[in-house]
């Protein structure tokens, strides 16, 4: 299909009689309401359920085989190729679906909250509460903006439209299709909204580097004297809680972009866990879903409309989704200067590794790399129990390039601007999954407020035999035996027994990178003492 005639069908649709652009936070309340694809709860949040997809689908993601990309992408069971041929029907179908629906919600927006790096976006939707959802996650053109607006890619997302395996070429129902040659990212069969976030930070994955620009999976955030840090990690370890420091601004809670000039977010709004969420342990998320914000599978009180946030019988993922301006101490437009500290976040499921521990430019390479963490239930399908994963550079499922890509120009950062990385553990202590306690949300925020203010720059460390990682022996606020691992334990032939199989575990994943240099390989862990 020519670009002429492609681009000719999507403005055949856009102008369309059912067609509601750039519609208000209220108007699209009313409409998501009055649609009934969802309710208000007491605090005026809209929540909404999303079927039997309550997470990403990653076996469902494919990126379109084309001239630019063919030679580019890592192609693998992360980028799935697929033709154009698939990618050009299931497009004329599914804006054969939307041409016929009541009314779709078409919204312009941009991301990257520097603009010299910024994208404009243009997203379709089938759903008004995933327009709303596009208004918070996503930052909105100024006025002014609007009349020389063109956007560079398009989101088209149509959950009611089903694929069907075998005649689309797709692997279920559901799909997420990027072109990089159509500006295109095409979505049908999912109601998880999730998946137009994640899909444009992919784009952008592909896009930053030839402009000098490290993507990042992290959330960050600046102190008072411009002091910025860094947080990387996969979803449920902690970068949004973490990052939303009542004593700290917030530059963004997921997704962003280190350039020559400093650190900017890639979005603007929020996207956070909320299971288990209290206005004690997380007030500034708390406080954030009000009327406009959007909170995903979180049951609701019946009578009371209120949140259950406790409640995970339809998912552990649920999700809250809100303005980054509804954050009191936010930075807006979000954007700062070069970091001084990195946090490696992992939720270790094998309970070995140190609550904290200081890195080598060596080791912090190595563990970028590795991106060990345990996977949450619900954060994918299928998942039901925290599972020991690794995942590169703490976001392959949204990396094109080849990771060595992104690994070298962090490496190359934090060599220029002395950076200090730690590596934190948010997950279990004293036992595996099932044995052993998750570490105390307040013993994690002392452990990183001690990094941030350079309390374990001079503190006395031990490194231990297994991982070869700097423990300090003591920090403010933490107890001196939960920094060692070992030591939580009822039994320390257990603890080597488990810490050697993780280890072990490190050794054989890292093996995929033996074209790096073997400096990496040495700064990772031993699988014997």
């Amino acid at each position: 299909m020519s670009t002429i005639h492609f681009e000719t069908e999507l403005v055949r649709v856009l102008r369309g009689s059912n067609v509601s652009h750039d519609l208000s936070v209220s108007h699209l309340v009313e409409k998501a309401l009055e649609r009934k694809e969802g309710t208000l709860t007491s605090t005026g949040a809209f929540r909404a359920t999303t079927g039997k997809y309550t997470g990403r689908s990653p076996k469902d993601k494919f990126i379109v085989k084309e001239k630019d990309t063919k030679e580019t992408i890592d192609w693998g069971i992360v980028n799935q190729p697929i033709s154009s041929e698939v990618f050009e029907r299931l497009y004329m179908k599914v804006l054969h679906y939307l041409n016929y629906q009541n009314e779709i919600f078409v919204r312009r927006g941009y991301v990257g909250a520097d603009k010299k790096h910024q994208l404009s976006i243009r997203v379709i939707n089938e759903l008004a509460w995933h327009n709303l959802f596009v208004k918070q996650l996503f930052i909105s053109p100024q006025q002014e903006e609007l009349s020389s607006f063109y956007p560079e890619f398009t989101i088209i997302s149509a959950p009611g439209f089903k694929a069907n395996p075998k005649i689309d070429g797709t692997n279920s129902e559901a799909f997420i299709i990027i072109s990089f040659e159509k500006r295109t990212i095409l979505i049908g069969g999912t109601e998880y909204a999730g998946e137009m976030k994640k899909s444009i930070f992919s784009v952008m994955n592909f896009l930053l580097p030839n402009r000098n620009v490290l993507p990042m999976h992290c959330s960050a955030n600046v102190g008072v004297e411009g002091d910025v840090a860094l947080f990387f990690g996969l979803s449920g370890t902690g970068k949004t809680t973490l990052s939303a420091d009542p004593h700290r601004a917030l530059i963004g809670d997921d997704e962003h972009g280190w350039s020559t000039n400093g650190i900017f977010n890639i979005e603007g709004g929020c996207y956070a866990k909320c299971i288990n969420l209290s206005k004690e342990n997380e007030p500034q998320i708390f406080n954030a879903i009000r009327f406009g914000s959007v909170i995903e599978n979180v049951v609701i009180e019946e009578s009371s409309r209120k949140a259950k946030y406790e409640d995970s019988s339809l998912t552990e993922n649920t999700r809250a989704a809100y303005s980054l301006d509804v954050i009191p101490n936010s930075v807006i437009p979000s954007v700062s200067g070069h970091p001084n500290t990195i946090i490696f976040l992992t939720a270790d499921a094998f309970g070995v590794l140190p609550p904290i521990s200081k890195l080598s430019k060596e080791q912090s390479m190595y563990h970028f790399l590795s991106g060990y963490t345990s996977k949450l239930a619900g954060t994918e399908r299928g998942i039901t129990k925290p599972e020991a994963t690794f995942s590169t550079c703490f976001g392959a499922p949204f990396l094109p390039l080849h990771p060595g890509v992104y690994a070298k120009m962090l490496g190359e950062k934090i060599t220029e601007h002395h950076v200090n990385v730690f590596l934190v553990n948010t997950g279990w202590s004293g036992g595996p999954y099932g044995i052993g306690k998750r570490i105390n949300l307040s013993h994690t925020r002392a452990m990183i407020q001690a990094a941030l203010q350079g309390e374990l720059k001079s503190m006395e460390t031990v490194v231990d035999p297994i991982f070869r990682l700097r423990i300090p022996l003591h920090c403010p606020g933490v107890p001196d035996e939960l920094l060692q691992p070992r030591k939580t334990w009822n039994s320390e032939r257990e603890y080597e027994k488990k810490a050697r199989q993780l280890a072990n575990k490190f050794n054989e994943n890292f093996k995929k990178f033996n074209d790096l240099s073997s400096t990496f390989f040495s700064a990772g862990p031993t699988s014997t003492i």
